[in-house]
């Protein structure tokens, strides 16, 4: 302690405490600071020294200096003071005077150096803080509304950085407007780009949403302004759901992103009031146009100190936006944003300057051991969910996340000379202050440490989302708020999960499971058989409105170390064919059933092994004493090879000994008929089960039944399988893929697209060379595998996807073009589907065509087919012949050949379901001379080169399974799976094939 202001620096007078003397009297301490001491090896510091006025001398405690990690020597009446415990470095050698006292004579660092290191201090924060003005940061200071923040002094030259990035001109008069008075009761936004450079995450846009309330701001990352629905239903679920709060009036401009109208209907629907400015009148939204320009100043400024290319903005605005939750604000009265928005004052020990050099810890398993220890990169932002800073390598130019960086935030990169060059801070024009340590809060700290490692597992409490990433895992409360942007990530391992208390919760149910289903049973490890792994795997499940449904566990095994003919032996597991859940979907329509969902909870740990499979105990769970043992399996697991075909075998043995029988055509297909009650039809795909019948008493004994065996929940009515959405109706049953298609178009930026009528023109024909240039084969194959899904429910692209699937390799641009195309049309059919109607009889028909020579490449012929009950097709096939016809005849020969090979499994199908075809299925064709060259063998002339194979149609019409009968070609239902049509045309069979939108429907919707 000591009586002399002057010895110290960064002295906190709110610090007041009672000093005990030696005479027993107590004296008052007025405030609390840190003494700077020189040294032959350089400025020493020790802190908390109490000043107490009316000492006659300054008192150095011993205890003090041992806990400041000091070292003291006492022997032969002398004391040592060591820099640490090795005792390399002799600070001070103090003999003991007569009266047993040490006096320690020390050297002061003068007024001008303590004042120095304050002001150069203060520069430091004002960069680390994104240039924030000095009046902002003195009162983070000065109120405390951060931690971690030391005294901030006065600014006695003008930041060049500063007055280029923030350059404006004076603001108006304001006059007083309403507030809001409570969180999310009026929230602001706005669009800033497009950005002449594309981001590193390749956005051109970032969104903003402020709370008028707290001034709480969160920025979302895009590359198209069709995004802003989307991300908007993302943050509207997120921040409900974390504050408690509903947001209630949604202010913007009129920007045809906020305009929409999808975004006008969704805001009527879920009751938000709409607040949109007047045309060209961007200042009556001006808390959101007033916060980007904030933004990108800051930005801007940021980037130009540290001379950083245009691509880093996105990283930049990202920072700007976390710090700027930590600054104070006018609109609030002492307290930052993020705290009026969570309750919790934010800490700030962390910051650091935005694109300084940093060197970043390279793991012990990504190196060996003679390689470098740590990379150097840039420091551009705070980690997402992760405690730790995001850096860009200057080798790999990609952007990690680490805890471990040593940071020097006085140089910055060459981007020319690609090296490093310093950067002198001037605390005035004629001094030149030097980088030392003690511009470092951690250093003050821990004087032993190095000046500028920080490890972020103490100094990071509040990481941000990351720019470039798409919004992931909820952490606790206190880390949602702590970060600016809504992020859903799950944990990597089991270090991680385990400090979240809802996936450790998520663990023991998965442990509890196991256990109840008494899957293994503990034994000791024998050294004759081989050990696997085990594993955690974590997924968050979340609802339709992007919010958290529940935390889910899986322990799994490392599949990949099993060797065959030892671990495992067989491994397939059929699945159900779509075709078949669409026939069995349309039957249930025809006949005015309902469909129902069970889903079977971890339904491979059902599956009987027959093979002895050890593995070891799962982290987190092993038992106490018994750490050496190992589990022997007697059901599977998931990441088994076997597992799926033992939970087959299980499932199927248990069906067939309740009496259920088993389709010889689809293996997951059982059947089960009372003469008294009626038929039960079940189908299995993995463990979703699907069952329909014409008896509530074969319902409920199969519904008893399941549930008594294995965990189920009960889904009820079957609304969403597959990806496929299904509405029951009192007549019909509709299905599509809105969701998904929705899905597509959002993720290649079509959401605002112009809308076709047709997929493909009709003049339009492709081929591998038309001339144009090589188009993105990764995401052509995207769009077009996309599409292939997307033809579940929707017939009317099967024939345009096809022959988009043809140039997977080295497509074109205009390949490239015509899958867009589709999304357009997409589009516009966003709501379509098919209908199932309720009829009289399950009578299958038919319908078959082909064109002529169709493929520019090598002129083979397209075959198409459709099978229906009168209403909507629900097989349907869309297909390039093997070989070259030589007439239309033998064309439509081919495709008639080939529908009837669709025609007989699904006879067999229907068979199963209790519905035998006992009349020959007809097969609609419009080419007289194909149906006579089946129906009459001594065409020997147009046949005689046909494959054989196709001959077989010859035995099906003998044996009465089909009839081929003639179409006008105007009826033909399968000449949309053959060729581009005009835009009457097209509409016309899109209605016979049963494809409409979902506002046509009539009946009362159930499910």
């Amino acid at each position: 302690m000591t009586s002399q202001a002057s010895l110290l620096v960064n002295i906190d007078t709110k610090v007041t405490a009672k000093v005990k003397m030696g005479t027993g009297d107590l004296v008052e301490a007025t405030g609390k600071g840190i003494l700077v001491i020189d040294t032959k090896a350089g400025p020493r510091y020790i802190k908390e020294v109490m000043l107490v006025p009316g000492l006659d001398e300054s008192l150095l405690s011993v205890g003090q200096m041992v806990e400041h990690d000091y070292y003291l020597v006492f022997g032969d009446s002398i004391v040592e003071i060591f820099d640490d415990r090795s005792m390399e470095n002799l600070l001070a050698k103090v003999s003991m005077t007569g009266n047993r006292c040490f006096p320690l004579s020390l050297k002061y660092a003068n007024s001008v150096a303590m004042k120095a290191t304050i002001e150069e201090s203060t520069w430091y924060w004002h960069r680390r803080f994104g240039h924030l003005n000095m009046q902002s940061l003195k009162l983070l200071q000065q109120q405390e509304l951060v931690y971690g923040l030391p005294e901030i002094g006065n600014a006695n030259r003008i930041c060049q950085d500063c007055a280029i990035g923030k350059s404006h001109r004076e603001a108006f008069g304001k006059e007083k407007i309403w507030r809001a008075s409570l969180p999310l009761e009026l929230v602001h936004s706005d669009v800033c780009g497009p950005m002449q450079t594309t981001s590193i995450g390749g956005n051109k846009y970032f969104l903003t949403f402020i709370d008028d309330c707290t001034r709480m701001c969160w920025v979302y990352f895009m590359q198209f302004k069709s995004e802003v629905f989307n991300i908007f239903k993302k943050f509207k679920a997120m921040v409900e759901l974390q504050s408690g709060y509903k947001l209630k009036k949604l202010r913007s401009d009129r920007g045809g992103e906020y305009t929409s109208a999808e975004f006008l209907q969704f805001c009527e629907e879920i009751g938000l009031e709409r607040q949109l400015t007047v045309a060209y009148s961007p200042q009556q939204n001006g808390v959101a146009q007033r916060k980007n320009k904030t933004i990108v100043e800051m930005s801007k400024t940021m980037m130009k100190e540290k001379k950083l290319p245009y691509k880093f903005w996105g990283e930049a605005v990202n920072t700007a936006v976390y710090i700027q939750n930590r600054c104070p604000t006018k609109a609030l009265d002492n307290v930052t944003p993020f705290e009026a928005f969570s309750g919790r004052k934010p800490g700030v020990k962390h910051l650091r300057v935005f694109g300084s050099i940093c060197f970043c810890h390279v793991p012990n398993q990504l190196r060996s051991k003679l390689e470098d220890a740590a990379v150097k990169c840039i420091f551009v932002g705070y980690g997402k969910c992760e405690k730790g800073y995001r850096v860009y390598n200057l080798q790999t130019n990609k952007i990690t996340t680490s805890r471990s960086v040593i940071f020097d935030e006085n140089s910055l990169w060459d981007w020319d000379t690609q090296a490093v060059n310093s950067v002198t801070v001037q605390i005035r024009p004629e001094d030149t202050s030097k980088s030392s340590e003690e511009e470092h809060e951690e250093t003050m700290i821990d004087i032993s440490s190095p000046p500028q490692v920080t490890t972020a597992a103490t100094n990071v409490t509040s990481p941000s989302d990351s720019p470039s990433s798409t919004p992931v895992k909820l952490r606790d409360i206190t880390e949602i708020y702590a970060r600016c942007n809504m992020s859903i990530i799950e944990p990597e391992n089991f270090a991680e999960a385990s400090k979240d208390k809802a996936w450790q919760k998520a663990m023991e149910a998965e442990m509890e499971m196991i256990e109840k289903n008494e899957t293994w049973e503990l034994v000791d490890r024998l050294s004759d058989k081989p050990v696997i792994g085990v594993k955690w795997v974590y997924k968050t499940k979340l609802n339709l409105d992007g919010s958290i449904q529940k935390h889910k566990a899986r322990l799994v095994v490392k599949g990949y170390a099993q060797k065959p003919g030892i671990d495992f032996n067989e491994t397939f597991a059929p699945v159900a064919r779509l075709d078949t859940i669409r026939t069995l979907i349309a039957l249930a329509a025809q006949k005015g059933w309902k469909l129902y969902q069970l889903d079977i909870k971890s339904a491979f740990l059902n599956g009987v092994l027959k093979e002895e499979v050890y593995v070891d105990q799962p982290d987190g769970f092993v038992t106490t004493n018994y750490e050496d043992k190992v589990y022997k399996l007697k059901k599977a697991l998931y990441g088994l090879k076997q597992a799926p075909r033992a939970w087959y075998e299980e499932i199927n043995a248990y069906l067939v000994s309740c009496g259920y029988v088993r389709s010889t055509s689809e293996a997951t297909l059982y059947c089960k008929t009372k003469e008294d009650s009626g038929t039960l039809i079940v189908s299995i795909y993995v463990d979703d089960i699907v069952y329909t019948s014409s008896s509530e008493e074969l319902i409920d004994e199969f519904k008893t039944e399941m549930m008594r065996r294995y965990e189920m929940t009960d889904l009820g009515l079957l609304y969403h399988f597959l990806g496929m959405a299904l509405i029951q109706t009192e007549s019909c049953i509709f299905i599509n893929q809105k969701k998904y298609a929705l899905t597509l178009l959002d993720k290649f930026g079509l959401k605002q697209c112009k809308l076709v009528s047709t997929p493909l023109v009709a003049t339009e024909k492709l081929c591998k060379d038309d001339g144009s240039d090589p188009a993105d084969e990764s995401e052509y194959r995207q769009i077009v595998g996309s599409l292939l899904y997307l033809t579940a429910t929707r017939p009317d692209i099967m024939f345009v996807t096809s022959l988009l699937a043809r140039f997977m390799h080295c497509p074109t641009k205009k390949h490239y073009g015509t899958a867009k195309r589709v999304l357009r049309y997409i589009q516009g059919t966003i709501d379509f589907g098919i209908e199932y109607q309720k009829g009289k009889e399950a009578i299958l028909i038919g319908y078959c065509d082909s064109d002529w020579g169709g493929s520019q490449d090598d002129m083979r012929s397209t075959s198409g087919y459709a099978f229906s009950f009168g209403s909507g097709v629900f097989s349907w096939a869309s297909v390039k012949q093997h070989s070259v016809a030589l007439s239309t005849a033998e064309a439509e020969y081919v495709s008639a050949s080939e529908a009837t090979t669709q025609a007989i499994w699904l006879r067999f199908v229907l068979e199963d379901f209790g519905e035998l075809q006992t009349d020959a299925t007809p097969l609609m064709v419009d080419n007289t001379s194909a149906i006579a060259m089946t129906r009459n063998p001594v065409f020997h002339q147009k046949t005689k080169h046909i494959n054989r194979r196709y001959h077989f149609i010859r035995d099906a019409l003998q044996d009465g399974v089909v009839d081929l009968r003639y179409c006008r070609s105007e009826e033909q239902v399968a000449d949309i799976f053959t060729k581009a049509l005009s835009k009457d045309r097209f509409n016309y069979l899109r209605g016979l094939l049963g494809v409409k939108p979902v506002n046509n429907l009539e009946g009362s919707v159930e499910g």
